[in-house]
């Protein structure tokens, strides 16, 4: 007796297969009504034929008009092609704000919206060019003295959209409408990415990093960094586009220029003309190029339209208390604790890992974080501890919030990218300070002295930069210039 192994019932259907395929196979036979509905689906205007004289197996009585024919609606066609269905636009979903009441109208800030529209009908008919694969090699010495590169960069693609570059003032719509554009898309952008600036200069430099431990020294890194964000996206949305820090400066030029080069459309908004960006810097002449990169690549759009969005009416609510005092310092905490009854016990020190490090939370339930303004500002934190702070705390707690002056400036710096960090997480935040928000952080002419009091950390910084007692009037890290511009911003 042979035994049949499951092999061997394999090899046996495989070789027979003609003979168990007639055995397997069963007939779909096919009623009128189904037969119906597929010729159908194919064909424009159907109508049965007579019925044949000659009787049918099977046959199924069929309904009749006076007409004779079927009373069974003819199907529409199952198939339709994306691009013949409705696409919503930033036109149309403007539109739709303004006659639920979510936005008023404005005629300016409809001109905006139009330009986006014009953007996104230029999307729609663009493809990114194959992103090619670039072998990075070490510039020789004469590359490097003056200063080619070892691998040209492509020409850019012919059908390359504009890219826009929308600044305004604080309260003028910048987010809402790229968020607009950005959730309105053609559905051919597949690629796409809406990121707050801080958050993607925090992934380039960990690109940096991983680069520089698996290449030789004197190797570009900006290229395969380039061409690699050019894969991941095809559009890419900036919000708050700012430059305050002199390495983001060096690298943004050539990093921009790869990007468009390899077919990527970029949606900025700032606070800032282009011309006024890094204004004052340290070696501002190194970020120029850049700036003339963004005016001659983009279309910048000014938002000011003289209305301010954030002082429209609205629910307001008990976030804000200050001076600090008693009674106030009695009332945080009872919303904290309200807060906290149904969001997992309150744990002291808890420790989030960022970066390889540990960064300690004081007073945390699972979505709720509580600092006091010296635990969260008083440490030399980064944008990326905030972001990584907001990101798992949904509602943070922010305690005895001082008046700062020029002294404090690294302070209002952190507690400005901080604010910025909530924003962008839509975190929501409660504090208690010192005075009203407006006066947290103002050149006031109490600090007069204190700019021309120069500080030992002052001193040495100026000794590093090489920077003279003449220069320092016009250098924005000493006149606290940028501070108190991106504190009316937060």
């Amino acid at each position: 007796m042979t035994i049949i192994t499951p092999i061997h019932r394999r090899i046996l259907l495989a070789t027979n297969r003609r003979y168990h395929s007639k055995r397997l196979s069963f007939p779909v036979r096919k009623t009128p009504r189904r037969l119906q509905a597929s010729l159908a689906s194919v064909q424009e205007t159907y109508a049965p034929p007579p019925p044949s004289s000659a009787p049918l197996q099977h046959q199924f009585p069929t309904p009749q008009t006076s007409t004779g024919t079927s009373t069974y609606p003819v199907p529409e066609r199952r198939r339709r092609r994306w691009d013949d269905l409705p696409i919503v636009t930033p036109l149309s979903r403007y539109q739709e704000m303004i006659k639920s009441g979510t936005l008023r109208s404005d005629e300016h800030q409809r001109t905006i919206v139009e330009k986006l529209q014009a953007l996104h009908d230029q999307l729609r008919d663009y493809k990114q060019p194959p992103v090619t694969e670039i072998v990075v090699r070490t510039p020789s010495f004469l590359q490097r003295l003056f200063g080619s590169q070892a691998e040209p960069l492509p020409d850019s693609p012919l059908d390359l959209p504009k890219g826009l570059y929308l600044y305004g003032d604080v309260g003028t719509g910048k987010t809402m409408l790229m968020d607009l554009f950005y959730q309105t898309l053609p559905p051919n952008i597949t690629r796409k990415s809406r990121v707050h600036f801080h958050a993607f200069m925090i992934d380039v430099f960990k690109r940096l990093h991983a680069f520089k431990a698996t290449n030789p020294p004197g190797d570009d890194p900006v290229l395969p960094i380039a061409r690699d964000l050019a894969k991941e996206a095809t559009v890419v949305c900036f919000d708050e586009f700012q430059v305050t820090d002199i390495a983001v400066a060096m690298i943004l030029r050539r990093l921009l220029e790869c990007m468009l080069k390899f077919g990527v459309v970029f949606v900025l908004t700032s606070n800032r003309h282009p011309t006024q960006l890094y204004k004052n810097g340290i070696q501002r002449s190194s970020f120029v190029p850049a700036i003339d990169l963004l005016m001659r690549e983009f279309d910048v759009t000014d938002l000011d339209s003289g209305t301010d969005y954030r002082k429209m009416p609205r629910a307001l609510s008990n976030v804000y208390f200050h001076p600090l005092t008693p009674e106030h310092s009695t009332e945080i905490n009872k919303v904290f604790d309200a807060l906290t009854a149904h969001d997992g016990p309150v744990v002291q020190d808890k420790q989030i890992e960022i970066w390889g490090r540990r960064l300690k939370i004081p007073e945390s339930s699972d979505n709720i974080a509580k600092f006091t303004f010296a635990e969260l500002c008083g440490k030399p934190l980064s944008a990326a501890d905030y972001l990584e702070v907001t990101k798992q705390f949904g509602t943070v707690f922010v305690l005895d919030v001082p008046k700062l002056d020029l002294g404090q400036k690294d302070l209002a710096r952190r507690f400005i990218t901080f604010i910025d960090a909530c924003y962008e997480n839509h975190t929501k935040l409660f504090v208690t300070s010192e005075v009203p928000i407006y006066k947290i952080f103002s050149d006031d002419t109490s600090s007069i002295q204190q700019k021309q009091d120069k500080t030992d950390h002052m001193r040495s910084v100026m000794d590093d930069l090489g920077i003279s007692d003449q220069q320092i009037g016009t250098t924005s890290i000493f006149t606290g210039e940028e501070e108190v511009f991106a504190f009316a911003r937060a």
